[in-house]
């Protein structure tokens, strides 16, 4: 073959090699597959390039900040793998993430450890002291 030439043999500039939108947004979710979900969908009759690529920024933020989350009360928990109950710690601990998921039902993921303050014993230091039936 000779040189200048593609594979269909007519003379011409050889094609650059492709470069995904993921890498030139520098995510690592699929910008390419959300803008086809995106267009699937029938979200709006047409959908802008940048829609795409922020929508995936957004989705791998809050994938990162999860894992971080989750990776931290497995840790807690001493374990080295996330189980569903770590992630449903770490969503239900944090303020914003369990505002935006409240709603939300994780498959084995338990519930939050909680004991209302009723049933609890009431300290012996309050109920020895000054009762204010002995002194009738």
């Amino acid at each position: 073959m000779e040189s200048g030439k593609t594979a269909a043999g007519r003379g011409g500039v050889e094609r650059k090699k492709a470069v995904r939108q993921s890498v030139k947004a520098g995510l690592q979710f699929p910008v390419g597959r959300v803008a086809r979900y995106l267009k699937k969908g029938r979200y709006a009759q047409r959908v802008g390039s940048g829609a795409p690529i922020y929508l995936a920024a957004v989705l791998e933020y809050l994938a990162a900040e999860v894992l971080e989350l989750a990776g931290n009360a497995a840790r807690d928990n001493k374990k080295t793998r996330i189980i569903p109950r770590h992630v449903l710690l770490a969503i239900r601990n944090d303020d914003e993430l369990g505002k935006l998921l409240e709603g939300v039902t994780i498959a084995y993921g338990g519930v939050l450890p909680n004991i209302n303050p009723v049933l609890l014993p009431a300290n012996k230091k309050d109920s020895g002291s000054k009762s204010p039936n002995k002194a009738a």
